[in-house]
């Protein structure tokens, strides 16, 4: 008798924010696609909190109804309001595992590195890198502990690619500010500014730290996080973790 098929892998459930801006579920369709290639064998939905469809309850129910267990994987890069209080409570009482959020993670770094060449930083050379003052412009958050983890990757990163500095701006209401990052950098040297937003889809928000770069008077600024080949990476990696720990609870 041949032996049963192994079961097949939970659904990865990646829960976006969502925007009213298209762009934004355009680049989640993007980074699902990238996933679904490096995962083929493993179903991939998505389900919004907000502004776009299909929202979480939606999507959560059809699951329950084809009785296909799923994992739910936050398109989020901090440990903020999002992934604390919404998403905990658009999932209560669902049973669904939920995976830990992207950041931080050395993937993200390299996803930052990658986007930075993207706008004609030469990476490569270490010269060129010490000279080079980094904005790692983030979304910002009323969270004191999101905004410390922040600059806690703001600085790995800078140690770990010798960069003149790297400055934390927020794009919110919470300090500091663009200017106020490059002006800091520029004080303690660096000849050059580079601002990278720590943020996946375009929008609002990045549009604002763009706007406000170029009125600061940076270098160049790089695209958004978006489809980097290392978010998808990571997305799998924090599915794979919260299947691993959701199988030992259970067995």
């Amino acid at each position: 008798m041949p032996p049963a098929a192994a079961p097949a892998a939970p659904v990865l459930l990646l829960i976006a924010h969502g925007s009213r801006d298209p762009r934004h579920a355009a680049t989640v369709e993007a980074l699902v696609g990238l996933v679904r290639r490096l995962r083929p064998a493993t179903r991939v939905t998505t389900a919004y909190l907000d502004h776009c469809a299909p929202r979480i309850p939606q999507v959560v129910a059809r699951l329950a109804a084809e009785a296909a267990p799923a994992v739910a994987v936050p398109l989020l890069l901090g440990r903020a309001y999002h992934a604390r209080t919404d998403i905990p409570g658009a999932l209560r009482g669902t049973g669904l595992p939920v995976a830990d959020v992207l950041g931080p993670s050395p993937l993200l770094l390299d996803a930052l590195d990658r986007r930075l060449a993207d706008a004609g930083l030469d990476l490569h050379s270490a010269a060129d890198r010490s000279r080079t003052g980094v904005v790692l412009a983030a979304a910002g958050s009323s969270d004191p502990a999101a905004n410390a983890a922040t600059r806690a990757l703001a600085e790995q990163w800078r140690q770990s690619r010798g960069w003149a500095g790297v400055a934390v701006a927020h794009a919110s209401s919470v300090p500091p500010h663009v200017p106020d990052a490059v002006a800091a950098l520029r004080a303690r040297g660096a000849r050059r500014i580079a601002v990278a937003p720590y943020l996946l889809a375009p929008g609002l928000l990045p549009d604002r730290i763009t706007a406000a770069a170029t009125a600061a008077g940076a270098d160049l600024v790089a695209p958004v996080l978006g489809p980097a080949p290392e978010v998808a990476r990571l997305l799998l990696l924090r599915y794979d973790e919260a299947r691993t720990a959701s199988t030992a609870l259970t067995a």
